[in-house]
This record gives structure tokens, C-alpha cells and sequence, in this order.
């Protein structure tokens, strides 16, 4: 079995040559080389097509033929050169996100088919490419707090006491989601904790009488957690029929997202406080609307490791699609239609951005549209259901409540999804039949 990175030894076999020199290279090695990108690209959110794409690319540049599957497991290839076959896999499960990876690998895939570097080059340039830091705790702390402030504002926080307690929880919630990373590597473990200290902190604030009916306190500091890209790669793996990743992709977000609600509910409920299931929301002007969202899409940006010089695209049309949005919903629609017209627009713009910039779509996207993912709505389902659950003679009101907020988040995420995942494909189409030789 293949290993994902190539070791010193291989390393030094090869010449300074460039990629024009390597038919006298092993099968193994170059094999490697492709399996060690693809692996980069897979596992810190690009979407499968652009991660293909981008391997296969390199595969002819390696003078390699065969086929590159990428699934929830890892990635393999069969790699043909000549008579020689070789079959190897790398494990790969794709639950990060990181812009930052993904661009430096996307740039070095260019420089290599371009010539520009030698193979000895790439193999250290993607090893460093695989373990770049993310952004600095203090700078992750703080996008988060900013960012669960924004959101706050746009869904009607009212007292700067409750944003204040908004702006603690999510750092410190932050803080702990770096330090359980260094422990342990399951991905429900930071979401999980991270929400069971909004929670309590949430459950202290309305036994002080400093969080109103809609739990703002304990809510947004939650919805930052919400795993918007594994949602968009998902609906964008099944859009190409890959039914067995897309699946995977969509079930992993949906355990995320409910042990997010595990632990904001048992956080309230350690102190004896519940999740309103009707929560009135409350309407914000168009600029304090339009302003929080940018310092949200640049908050999540960071959460995603955005390169700094590339968040004005992200934040721009993240504006533009929450005054589209706004100027939706104060014309009498509702929130899917608001949410696909934005998403639409954000769509349109962005997919060239992001094959141009080498960013993965699902990330940007997300990024410039996050608040509108219907989080509040799953948790107040959550909430509902195990209400639903203590009480065998709930009243009408309470199943209901609790089946409008599902009907209401899943129509929003459809909407979401086909707003921006229709424009992508029909952009990426046209880009590469435009960059297909002979066209």
C-alpha cells in the first residue's frame, strides 16, 4: 500500500530537471507524488470535482495514465504507465477546512505542470503544504467572538450586557475547541464541548435575568460551529451522482450538528433552562444588517484560514447577498426565497473568483453566506423533540413549533444549496470546455 508522502530517499532520486524528466522515474514515486496532493486537497475542504480535476492534471503531467477515485475513506489511484500498473490508496477522511492549504496546493499543481519547479521541489512543498498551522488560537479566538457577535446582531440581540457574554462564551468556547485538538483527534469532540459551555454560560445568563426569550446567549455562540462546507460538498457530490461521498459528507455534517444540539441542550438544561421552540425573531435595519454580515463572512473566513489578502472578495459579495436578502424579506418573502436569491447571486460571482484564486467554493461560499444557515431553527427542533420526549401530553402547539422549524431549516438549506451550487456547475462547465484543448 502506497504511503501518503513520499520519504527523503525518494526525494533524492530525483534531479532538478523538472517535470519534463520522468520516464525514468519509478511508477511508485510519481504515483505517490499524485496520491500526496490529492490527499491535501481532499481533506481541507476543495470540492471533489476541483480535487480531481487538479490530480489528474498532474497525473498527465507525470507522463501517468489511469484513475483517480476520491470517498469518505481516502483516495486511490490506478496508476498505468505503459504495460506497468499500480494500484495505491491513502487514507483521507475530508472533515477540515482549510483555504490556505488548498491554494498552495492548487499553486503548486501549476507551477509543476507549467515546469516552474522541480519534482524534488514539489515533493518538500507538499509535505509543507500538508502541515502549514492554521491561524494562531488568539486569531481564531477572536473571529470567533466577532463572528457570534455579528451574528447576534443580525437576529436581534438587543443589550450590549448579552453581547458582551456572547463575545466571552464563543473566545472561550474557541480556546477549549484548540485545546481538545491537541488531545484528540474526533471531530465531534470539539463541537460537542464547545456548545456545552454555551450552554451553561447561556443558562447562567437567563437565571440573571441578562438573555430574553430568544437564548441569543447560549444560541449563537452555537451557530458558529455549524458545518456549512461538509453541507455544500455534500449536496455538490450528490449533484454529480458521487452517492456514496456526498452521503457520507451530508451524515457527517448531521452528526455535527447534533452534537452541537446534544451539548447546547444539556448545557441549558443543567441549570434547568429549555430552548424556546417559537422564539419571535426580531427585523434589523438594512446597514446594521449588512455591516454585522461582513464582520461575520470575515470571521469565518478566518475560521477557515483564508489567506489575509484574499477575504475583500468573501466579505464584498457576503454584503451584497444580505442586502439582496434583506430587500427579499422585506418585500414579503420568505426566508428560502430570501436565502436562494442571495445564495444565487453569491454563486454567480464567486465560482470564478474561486477557480481563479484556487480557494475551494464550498469554504468561500459558505463563508459569505453564513448567517443564513437555518442553525437556529435545528436547534429549536432539537429542543422541541425532547420535549416532545418528557411529555406524552404535549400540546399541539409544541409539535407543531417543533415540525415548522424543520420544515423551515430544510427548505433553507435546499435553497442555499441550489442557489449556490446551480451557477457553479453551469460556470465550471463553460470553464472547462473553454480550457479544453482543441476547444
Amino acid at each position: 500500500m502506497s504511503q501518503p508522502l513520499p520519504d527523503s530517499s525518494v526525494a533524492a532520486a530525483f534531479d532538478d530537471s523538472g517535470i519534463g524528466a520522468v520516464r525514468g522515474r519509478s511508477l511508485p514515486e510519481r504515483s505517490d507524488l499524485v496520491l500526496a496532493f490529492a490527499r491535501v486537497l481532499h481533506v481541507n475542504g476543495q470540492s471533489t470535482n476541483q480535487t480531481l480535476a487538479a490530480a489528474e492534471r498532474l497525473t498527465k503531467g507525470l507522463s501517468l495514465g489511469g484513475t483517480i477515485i476520491a470517498d469518505w475513506e481516502g483516495v486511490q489511484i490506478l496508476a498505468t504507465d505503459g504495460n506497468a500498473r499500480l494500484a495505491s490508496f491513502v487514507a483521507a477522511s475530508p472533515t477540515g477546512v482549510d483555504m490556505d492549504r488548498v491554494a498552495c496546493a492548487m499553486r503548486a499543481i501549476g507551477k509543476l505542470d507549467a515546469g516552474r519547479i522541480s519534482l524534488p521541489a514539489a515533493i518538500e512543498m507538499v509535505k509543507e503544504i500538508a502541515h502549514r498551522p492554521p491561524a494562531p488560537t488568539w486569531l481564531f479566538a477572536l473571529a470567533a467572538a466577532a463572528g457570534a457577535a455579528a451574528l447576534s446582531v443580525i437576529f436581534g440581540v438587543e443589550h450590549l450586557g448579552a453581547i458582551a457574554l456572547i463575545v466571552a462564551s464563543s473566545a472561550a468556547g474557541a480556546v477549549l475547541r484548540r485545546a481538545i485538538s491537541r488531545h484528540s483527534t474526533n471531530a465531534l469532540l470539539q463541537p460537542l464541548c464547545a456548545a456545552l459551555l454555551a450552554g451553561m454560560i447561556g443558562a447562567l445568563a437567563v437565571r440573571c435575568n441578562l438573555s430574553s426569550s430568544l437564548r441569543l446567549v447560549a444560541v449563537c455562540p452555537c451557530m458558529i460551529l455549524v458545518p456549512g462546507p461538509h453541507f455544500l460538498n455534500g449536496m455538490m457530490d450528490l449533484s454529480a451522482a458521487r452517492v456514496s461521498l456526498g452521503t457520507s459528507r451530508l451524515i457527517f455534517a448531521g452528526l455535527v450538528v447534533t452534537a452541537i444540539s446534544i451539548g447546547l441542550l444539556l448545557g441549558l438544561g443543567i441549570l434547568g433552562v429549555t430552548l424556546p421552540v417559537d422564539g419571535p425573531g426580531r427585523a434589523v435595519p438594512l446597514w446594521l444588517d449588512v455591516i454585522s454580515a461582513g464582520v461575520a463572512v470575515a470571521a469565518y473566513s478566518i475560521f477557515f484560514s483564508t489567506p489575509l489578502h484574499m477575504l475583500g472578495w468573501p466579505v464584498a459579495v457576503g454584503m451584497l447577498a444580505h442586502a439582496l436578502r434583506w430587500w427579499t424579506l422585506a418585500g414579503g418573502a420568505g426566508a428560502a426565497t430570501g436565502a436562494f436569491v442571495a445564495c444565487l447571486v453569491v454563486g454567480i460571482i464567486l465560482t470564478p473568483i474561486a477557480r481563479r484564486s484556487h480557494m475551494p467554493f464550498a469554504a468561500i461560499g459558505f463563508a459569505s453566506v453564513v448567517s443564513m444557515i437555518p442553525g437556529v431553527f435545528l436547534f429549536r427542533m432539537a429542543s422541541g423533540l425532547i420535549q416532545l420526549a418528557h411529555d406524552s401530553n404535549a400540546p399541539s402547539e409544541l409539535w407543531g413549533a417543533s415540525v415548522a422549524n424543520a420544515m423551515t431549516a430544510v427548505t433553507i438549506i435546499l435553497a442555499m444549496g441550489f442557489g449556490l451550487i446551480v451557477p457553479k456547475l453551469a460556470i465550471d462547465r463553460l470553464g472547462d470546455q473553454a480550457t479544453r484543448p482543441g476547444s
